[in-house]
């Protein structure tokens, strides 16, 4: 007997659920990825376009922590036991937001520029990892509304962008 076009809610795609807080939490994840990796492409003599990476991967770090930080982490902090994962995210956090300082009164060519725009980068993708491989999972497991989280967090975003 040949399957029906209906799927169930679980193989449906995340476009046709309401956004939930980890998706639109990965989603900023891969877009600041991508972000670092064209910032790994570039060559000398770009540093306008440099320039102009680097402030958008500043402020979209800037904006995301603070979203975790404001509304994400208090609510994990609530639903799971394994708070240790929740304090290092902070930390890393803190060491991201010291980064992004510096870049912020630079510009390309200064020295150092590229090697902290690239450990900023390797602090992300690491921080990035841990979220999605262990915080995340534990915060599915608590049942938490994901669904109210992502509407605050959208909400917040808006204003934070502007």
């Amino acid at each position: 007997m040949p399957r029906t076009a209906t799927r169930s809610s679980k193989t449906r795609s995340r476009a046709s659920r309401a956004p939930n807080a980890i998706d639109m939490l990965t989603d900023d994840h891969a877009k600041v990825r991508k972000m670092f990796k064209q910032f790994e492409k570039m060559q000398e003599g770009e540093e306008r376009e440099k320039a102009e990476l680097v402030q958008q991967i500043c402020m979209e770090l800037s904006v995301h922590a603070q979203v975790e930080e404001e509304i994400f982490y208090p609510a994990a902090r609530d639903a799971i036991e394994e708070h240790d994962i929740l304090d290092e995210a902070e930390v890393e956090h803190a060491c991201a937001k010291d980064l992004i300082a510096q870049l912020e009164g630079m510009q390309p060519g200064d020295e150092l520029y590229d090697a902290k725009v690239t450990v900023l980068g390797e602090y992300v993708d690491h921080h990035i990892k841990e979220e999605e491989k262990q915080l995340f999972p534990k915060v599915k497991k608590a049942r938490l509304d994901l669904e109210e989280l992502a509407e605050q967090i959208e909400a917040r975003k808006g204003e934070l962008m502007h």
